[in-house]
């Protein structure tokens, strides 16, 4: 299927504040605006749970922002988690953007290739430094490192065990956790 037209970010956002996209559950990927996957209780506790793991372990080093916009060149999607630099007032008049970015966390529970595939592609063209996937039937933690392209140089799937984030490299969380 062919794109009949493509939108900017600052199109997609004129929509938002007109209020044309209210009632949709949308975000802006690669000029296309795509229809959300709805988001069960389960992908919801999931969200919540971890959200609440990173604030306590992370304390005042970085806001993680739960199911909020970030601004990327040609896309604002709107990931489970972002882990973003402080202080927060900095986002008062705009999302976090991809220098303002730690890490990015899909919790995938219905949408597995979707998060690999595509979202993948665009945290890694945007130069995130690091991704995760939370694969939930799988009970893993898909880790991806070294943007480059339209890729990640570095992956590692962990299903027990500890993960220290790239940019605090003192701060281990452990895989096992993130079930409970």
């Amino acid at each position: 299927m062919k794109t009949l037209a493509t939108w900017t970010v600052e199109d997609y956002h004129r929509l938002v504040e007109a209020g044309l996209l209210a009632d949709r559950r949308v975000e802006l990927l690669q000029g296309e605006i795509v229809q959300m996957a709805p988001e069960g209780p389960f992908h919801s506790f999931m969200t919540r749970g971890l959200a609440g793991y990173l604030r306590r372990q992370l304390a005042d080093r970085a806001m993680v922002s739960e199911a909020h916009p970030i601004t990327l060149s040609d896309s604002e999607p709107e990931p489970d988690l972002a882990i973003v630099q402080l202080p927060e007032s900095q986002y008062r008049d705009r999302h976090p953007y991809a220098e303002d970015i730690f890490w990015l966390v899909e919790i995938a529970n219905s949408t597995l290739e979707y998060d690999l595939n595509d979202k993948r592609k665009i945290y890694a063209r945007a130069r995130i430094p690091e991704y995760w996937v939370v694969d939930v039937k799988g009970k893993r933690v898909l880790i991806f490192r070294g943007p480059k392209g339209e890729d990640y140089q570095f992956n590692t799937a962990l299903s027990e065990g500890n993960i220290a984030p790239l940019a605090f490299p003192d701060l281990v969380l452990s895989v096992e956790r993130l079930w409970q």
